[in-house]
Order: C-alpha cells, then structure tokens, then sequence
C-alpha cells in the first residue's frame, strides 16, 4: 500500500509496505493506541466516581487534557489506518476528523498553559486561589480555549467552502491537512498562528516557574508545595516539546529520509509512532500518576476490579 502521513505533509506514493508489514504496522499503532487510551478510560472513571475531583480546578483542567488527548490519539489512528485501507476518503469525512485533530492539536498546549497559571496562583498567592480558581472560572477557562483553538480551524473551513467548488465534498483525497486546506493564506496562517501560541505559552511557562522558584528560594526549601509546584511546570514545559514535535514531523522526517534513504518506510513509521501516538502517555504518566491523591483513589478502583472479577 502507499506509505503516507496522514496528519502532515509527507507523501511517498513510489514507496508501498508489503502486505505483511502493512498489516503488522497497522496492528501496532491500533494496539498502542487501545492501550494509552485504556488508560485514560481509567483515569477519566477514576475522576467520575469521586465527587471531591469535580470540586478541584487543578483536576478538571488535567482531566480536560486526558480527554482531549484521548480525542487526538483516536483521530490520528483514524487517519493513519485509512491511509492504507482505502488511501483516499471522502472530502466532507476527511474535513471532520481533520478538524477534530486541530481542535485537539491546538488545545493541548494552552491547557498546560492554564495549569501552569493555576500552580502559580496557588504558590504565589495562595490567599487569593480560592477566590480566583473556582470551577465556574475553570470552566469559563476551558471554553476559552476551544474558542481560540478555533481561530486555527474554523477560518480554513471558511475559506475551503469559499473558494473551492460544491463538487470537492463529493470527491476523494488523500486525507491531510494540507490537502484539505490548501489555501496560500490558510497555509500562511497555520504558520503564524502556531508561531505566535508557542511563543506566548513558553513565556507564561518561564514567568510562573521563574516565580515560584522564587517563592521557593525565598522560603528557604527545597521541598513542600512550591518545589512540587515547580516540577510540575517543567513538566508541563517537556510536554509542550512533545507538542512542538508534532508541528515539526515533516521537518524532522525529511531530515532523516535524507540522512537514510534506504530506511524510508521505517523512519516515517517509527517517526509516527514516537511523535504522534506515545507522547499521549506523558499527560497519564507525568501528571496522573504523581499525583497521590489521584493515585490513591486510581489504585483503589484496579483493586475493586479485580477483586471483584476474583
């Protein structure tokens, strides 16, 4: 089958995987991506059943970036399996499941963002948290985000029915971006728009960590809530790389297709695998998983479960 990116603007249409190593590809990216979500299933259960996690902004606003990577994760699956059963989709599914991945792509960073300016009211001003962090404003702060992550997708659509004829939704391409929005002007976009995003959230990144470090120092310790706090925006700072290698795919694939020519299919599917799916891990791993209050009542569910099935 022709080996291609689904999400970016990589295709090698000369170059097709052999039966066997399509179908073992195939199951391998669906696989891992049963299992991240899975996992995040569990979390989401977890935070469902326990009433304090809806009263906590910190939580809804990780359980948010559960959720959305869940929704990214599935819909980059989608793409890369319809890639090679069918190679090219219908133009009005493709702008669906096209969509939904830029929503989910753009959301991911401004969420981290948004945490790290939680951690940061609740170290430097930890009088005024309550008064500033309450769920109606977590949840103001979230349709807040989906509406600027709306700037990169709904101008496009635009733009794709203005310019293009009725007869494109009844047509056939090869499902991607930048196929589907093809505009110099939605291309140019795209640029700015995810130049100026990274640049405003690594500043907020570096000015509440450089802040509380601060508070840290000031307070004379290296432990408690403001070291937490701090390990916790420099993870959400090595998330935001992984979200930047998503946006730097071509750039990092063509470079190594450059490098290894002979490799070509191994490097765009181990590319993929590294970039686009694994990296959904880290919201479960880094932040989930430290948490103990989290981790407690996460634990007590596994154990419910399999007593139950005992």
């Amino acid at each position: 089958m022709n080996v291609s990116s689904p999400s970016q603007n990589v295709s090698l249409r000369p170059y097709r995987d052999s039966y066997q190593s399509a179908v073992t590809k195939n199951v391998i990216v669906i696989a891992l991506g049963l299992i991240i979500n899975y996992i995040n299933g569990m979390l989401i259960h977890t935070f469902r059943k326990h009433q304090m996690f809806y009263m906590t902004p910190r939580y809804i606003l990780f359980i948010h970036l559960v959720v959305n990577d869940m929704i990214q994760l599935t819909t980059a699956i989608t793409l890369y399996v319809s890639s090679y059963v069918f190679y090219k989709i219908n133009v009005s599914v493709c702008l669906v499941i096209v969509s939904f991945t830029i929503f989910t792509s753009s959301n991911s960073p401004l969420n981290l963002a948004v945490m790290a300016v939680e951690c940061y009211i609740a170290i430097c001003f930890p009088l005024r948290h309550v008064e500033f962090c309450t769920i109606k404003n977590t949840y103001i702060l979230i349709s807040w985000i989906w509406f600027m992550s709306s700037i990169d997708v709904f101008p496009d659509i635009f733009l794709l029915i203005a310019t293009e004829p009725g007869e494109i939704f009844l047509s056939t391409i090869l499902c991607k971006r930048d196929n589907l929005f093809r505009h110099p002007v939605s291309l140019k976009k795209q640029e700015v728009l995810y130049t100026i995003y990274l640049v405003g959230i690594w500043i907020v990144l570096f000015y509440t960590y450089l802040h509380i470090f601060f508070v840290a120092k000031a307070a004379k310790s290296s432990s408690g809530d403001a070291k937490k706090a701090r390990n916790t925006i420099l993870l959400h700072a090595f998330q935001l790389l992984l979200c930047m290698l998503t946006y730097v795919y071509q750039s990092i694939v063509r470079s190594l297709v450059y490098l290894f020519p002979s490799s070509i299919l191994h490097i765009i599917f181990i590319s993929y695998i590294f970039i686009q799916i694994l990296p959904r891990l880290v919201s479960t791993i880094v932040y989930g998983l430290r948490d103990q209050m989290f981790r407690q009542k996460l634990q007590m569910y596994l154990l419910c479960t399999i007593c139950f099935k005992l």
